[in-house]
């Protein structure tokens, strides 16, 4: 018997495989690319048959869990691309460690309306106070709204303006990351910058001025960037443009990482004073 065919779009004439109708629907799910409906449409149609649901309610449930998947695999890309150093959420930072926090604006601007604006954020204290954990968690909102996102070292970005204007690129470069919805520098004050550096962070800054957003993490307050950019100038010109639309954050409390080094010690302090009372 001939093997039946079709014709798609474009594509020329296309076998389906001689076989079962598994098979055949298997062949078809893998030529257009519904991997999820080929994994689930034989559990799908046992729970439809017991539900006893229409046909349209079939396919539609299962159309209904492709797009979910796919949507799932866009914001994983989405989330590996943006660079994050480690995966964090407004749900597991403990707002009552650090109560001085507005809780409530940190969780208005995870809604994302910040973007419309290209308003910035500057996250600003002491090591340990949880300034990476919020950019992170608010990058990863932008992620899930499939908005682009990019997470740098301030180290990681010097070394890439640098390189980027020796090899005659920074034109390409600063055009490239004006595009980014959402650039989160992180730990801006650990390196002093040379004047080189300095001027081509204030290029970049100015690129994304009133365009879109930037969120900063520091651990020197605003009146020490000075130091951090070997100029003055400088400092006050980028801190000009970021504080112009933003939302500053400066954050005096206590270190997370000794709160658990504490509880660590008391723990191993317990337990060791159960055992010698065994």
């Amino acid at each position: 018997m001939k093997r039946p065919t079709t014709s798609l779009r474009n594509s020329g004439p296309v076998a389906l495989e001689n076989g079962s109708l598994k098979a055949n629907i298997e062949s078809y799910c893998k030529l257009l690319s519904l991997s999820s409906v080929g994994e689930n449409y034989e559990s799908a149609a046992h729970d439809a048959a017991k539900a006893k649901l229409s046909y349209q309610d079939y396919l539609y449930k299962l159309l209904q869990q492709q797009i979910v998947d796919r949507v799932d695999r866009s914001i994983n890309a989405r989330v590996k691309k943006a660079g994050f150093k480690y995966l964090a959420s407004l749900d597991e930072f403990d707002f009552s460690f650090q109560p001085q926090i507005d809780e409530k604006l940190i969780r208005e601007l995870a809604t994302l309306s910040f973007l419309e604006s290209a308003t910035n954020i500057l996250l600003v204290g002491a090591p340990g106070v949880g300034k990476t954990h919020l950019a992170i968690a608010l990058g990863l909102e932008a992620t899930k709204q499939r908005r682009r996102v990019k997470f740098i070292s301030a180290e990681e970005l010097t070394h890439e303006l640098i390189a980027a204007n020796r090899s005659n690129t920074i034109t390409d470069y600063l055009e490239a990351i004006g595009r980014i919805e959402l650039l989160i520098i992180d730990e801006i004050g650990y390196l002093e910058l040379s004047r080189e550096a300095a001027s081509l962070f204030f290029r970049l800054i100015s690129k994304r001025y009133e365009k879109a957003s930037t969120i900063v993490t520091s651990n020197k307050e605003f009146q020490e960037w000075g130091q951090i950019f070997n100029d003055d100038v400088i400092a006050t010109a980028i801190l000009d443009r970021l504080l112009h639309h933003s939302h500053p954050f400066l954050i005096n409390g206590p270190s997370y990482r000794m709160r658990g080094l504490r509880e660590k010690n008391k723990n191993k302090s317990k337990n060791g004073g159960e055992k010698l009372e065994k």
